[in-house]
């Protein structure tokens, strides 16, 4: 089993034009089409059994819609693929606002500082990231570089860190090993800290070598598989991890066994 921790679609009509203009703009050639179907159809194809959607609330006022829309793609392919919902840190009124993405019966929340255009260390995302682990809800977060936004990070690991130490949010999952192109100073200051990393986006950048350096220092029991599809191929992604010398049991581990235990899975 093989459980792919973040991925994005979009509404079909708009899907073929937003993928189009973020690729546009980060420079990248996408792997699929951007829509639900598209992202099924790869699935299929890599030998994917469940996908996961982090969609990003980037205005307040799409709060609704956003957490509406996941819940039902929830209840129609709950099988085979499941959505987070979203938050932005301007929420004029969190608490009620992560009850609401509970009583939906979502699993987490995605947090996108770039898109956001907050810094992670900011008193609304400390505050959103306390109270969705006290509902016991994952917190995915875009860390590091984001590939179609300029200067500045908005979620480098020196802020992570602060982030981890005062909160201790259980279920956090730094996206991207933890800091898109800033892997040296994952490396140095959050290997071995208690927060999940997630492997979207690396296989084109990252050397197997690096990521195997990274694994075996953090921990298996962090890692998670992930893409980032449409912008990564999952196929791609599989044989990225392949080339390690990492063993079977710390493969299962990274591919499903930590993300049915953050998504309350029972592996069969």
């Amino acid at each position: 089993m093989i459980i792919d921790f973040h991925t994005h679609t979009f509404p079909d009509k708009i899907a073929a034009k937003t993928v189009a203009k973020l690729g546009e703009v980060a420079g990248i050639e996408p792997k699929t089409d951007g829509t639900l179907n598209g992202l099924l159809e790869s699935m299929d194809t890599a030998g994917i059994d469940l996908s996961v959607i982090m969609p990003v609330v980037t205005r307040p006022e799409q709060f609704q819609t956003i957490n509406n829309v996941a819940a039902k793609i929830n209840e129609e392919y709950g099988g085979r693929v499941i959505s987070f919902g979203g938050i932005h840190p301007n929420s004029l009124n969190y608490k009620k606002e992560l009850d609401y993405i509970k009583s939906l019966g979502l699993k987490g929340i995605k947090l996108h500082p770039d898109y956001q255009g907050v810094m992670i260390d900011d008193i609304g995302y400390k505050h959103i990231i306390d109270y969705a682990s006290q509902l016991d809800l994952a917190i995915m977060v875009h860390a590091g570089v984001d590939i179609g936004l300029p200067d500045p990070v908005h979620c480098p690991p020196e802020k992570s860190l602060e982030i981890i130490n005062e909160l201790q949010p259980p279920k956090l999952i730094l996206a991207h090993m933890g800091g898109w192109k800033q892997w040296d100073q994952v490396e140095e200051i959050l290997c071995g800290t208690q927060v999940y990393l997630d492997c979207a986006f690396c296989s084109d950048y990252m050397s197997p070598q690096q990521f195997e350096r990274l694994v075996q220092k953090h921990g298996a029991d962090k890692i998670l598989f992930a893409t980032d599809s449409p912008w990564e191929n999952p196929k791609d992604t599989i044989a990225w991890i392949e080339r390690t010398s990492l063993t079977e049991e710390q493969k299962k581990k990274i591919y499903m066994k930590n993300a049915s235990k953050l998504l309350g899975i029972v592996l069969k």
